[in-house]
């Protein structure tokens, strides 16, 4: 009856070791997937979550609070870190004086390059029209006749 008592003790031993076993697999949770996803998925957290944990690590005062916190969470110590800079960012910027009167317009980077455009061409066509009248000119003093003779022949 030892014998009996003691493979089946070793059958359920070794059933926890295995996923086939049925016995096994009702006692213990499922295995996760180990199928690794395409794309890893950055994490998001929304602003409140991000005060609501500073709040916490800043609450925390016994040795390995703040590490129990981030275990808990599932953080890294430097979230907390950039975290903390976020927060002491905005606050700077909004205590900061700020000037007074209506604020400057921004103009689109687009809009000023189109301008330095629209005068460089502004530049060249300036030109032209002073070769041109010099051109007209020369031809009045040398009596050179402007007109273009494929012009006439079509009327």
């Amino acid at each position: 009856m030892k014998v009996l008592q003691f493979k089946r003790e070793q059958a359920e031993t070794e059933g926890a070791r295995r996923a086939t076993e049925g016995s096994a697999c009702s006692k213990r949770s499922k295995i996760p997937d180990p199928e690794v996803p395409e794309r890893a998925r950055r994490r998001r957290f929304t602003a409140e979550y991000k005060i609501r944990i500073l709040r916490e690590a800043d609450a925390c005062r016994g040795d390995g609070d703040i590490g129990a916190l981030l275990r808990r969470e599932g953080l890294y110590s430097s979230n907390l870190a950039a975290w903390r800079r976020q927060r002491d960012a905005i606050a700077r910027e909004g205590l900061a004086s700020r000037k007074r009167g209506r604020k400057a317009k921004q103009i689109d980077p687009r809009i000023k390059e189109l301008e330095r455009e629209n005068t460089r061409l502004m530049r060249r066509l300036k030109k032209t029209e002073i070769i041109l009248d010099f051109q007209k000119k020369a031809s009045e003093l040398l009596g050179i006749s402007l007109e273009n003779p494929d012009s006439e022949e079509n009327d």
